[in-house]
């Protein structure tokens, strides 16, 4: 349920925080009989209580969106934070779907909708357990946590000194990782052996640099008016230190498990077909993506008609023009320099 490093979605509501347990609120139920106010309200309190546990558990994107109560911690991904996280699923699902929205703006009735698909996607997904096959070489903590540094907010020294606490705190996470991918390893959850070179690769490629050249450096080259002169250079310090001694030893270790246990036993098959419930978890990666139901067979079918559609309409412009098929339009456009850009803008 919480968001990803990599593709977040904002939500308009933000109430205060829950209490630190890391489990919902429980609010009071809501009976098909209860007035339509108070219905209302009960799926507002909810909605927003939901984005608070979001905020809580995702202090990375709670930092990108400027709030910066957990601007010191991180996500824990382990195994058993994920199985927790969807347990948490379960109840807010629950919750939700005792709402009666009859009577509901149609905003609100949305809201509801849109709330329990994801709810229910996580929850229908929990069999793939998709957290033990958490790196390829497209996405993944090992370059998340990377990427992630230009859009954390720098404008105080408590915000650096958040920071420097990450960084310290930051070889968790990854080790983190490197045990849940041992643990899908046990269970044949294993990315295509020829993409996890590239895995390793990206996590050396983060270890190499000397301190002031790593990416997590970035934040320590201009410091914002705010931060005194007189805090900057322990600042400076701290964080290098932290990269020196904590940072890249990390990614160092974690792209040598790669490469000397996980790599070797990648699978040799790189369709998803390969992985256990292969062809189930096809179709759920059909429907979170795309909100069909429809198999891949009839997308492909769909798209192919498609092709044909569009490229018979394409002809007609090309017949218009004088040409007798695409290929002589492609070859003309080539040849007319007239019809090609003439800046990158």
């Amino acid at each position: 349920m919480s968001p990803s490093i990599a593709a977040l979605s904002l939500a308009l509501v933000v109430l205060a925080a829950c209490h630190d347990t890391g489990q919902p609120k429980v609010a009071p139920s809501a009976t098909p009989a209860a007035p339509l106010e108070a219905r209302r309200q009960h799926l507002r309190a909810l909605i927003a209580d939901q984005w608070e546990y979001n905020l809580r558990t995702s202090p990375e994107f709670a930092s990108i969106l400027g709030d910066k109560r957990y601007n010191d911690r991180w996500s824990d991904v382990s195994d058993r934070a994920a199985r927790a996280d969807l347990e948490v699923s379960r109840r807010y699902l629950a919750q939700l779907e005792a709402i009666d929205t009859a009577g509901f703006p149609e905003q609100e009735r949305l809201d509801e909708v849109l709330l329990a698909r994801q709810l229910k996607l996580d929850l229908s997904g929990e069999k793939f357990e998709r957290w033990l096959m958490p790196a390829n070489q497209f996405s993944g903590l090992h370059i998340g946590l990377a990427e992630l540094v230009p859009q954390l907010p720098f404008s105080s020294v408590k915000d650096y000194d958040d920071y420097m606490k990450r960084l310290q705190t930051l070889p968790g996470v990854l080790d983190a990782v490197a045990a849940n991918m041992r643990l899908g390893m046990s269970k044949g959850l294993m990315p295509a052996k020829i993409l996890l070179g590239k895995v390793a690769r990206q996590a050396e490629d983060i270890a190499a640099p000397p301190p002031a050249e790593s990416p997590f450096a970035a934040p320590l080259k201009t410091f914002p008016a705010a931060v005194p002169e007189a805090d900057r250079a322990r600042l400076r310090a701290g964080c290098l230190a932290a990269i020196e001694q904590q940072i890249n030893p990390a990614y160092a270790r974690f792209a040598a498990f790669v490469r000397a246990e996980y790599e070797p036993r990648g699978r040799k098959e790189e369709g998803e077909w390969a992985l256990p419930l292969g062809p189930e978890r096809y179709a759920y990666d059909i429907e979170r993506t795309t909100s069909t139901r429809m198999s891949a067979e009839e997308i492909h079918a769909l798209g192919l008609k498609e092709v044909a559609r569009i490229e018979a309409e394409m002809l007609g412009v090309a017949s218009k023009l004088g040409y007798a098929d695409l290929p002589s339009l492609a070859a003309a456009i080539a040849k007319n320099p007239a019809l090609h850009f003439a800046s990158r803008q």
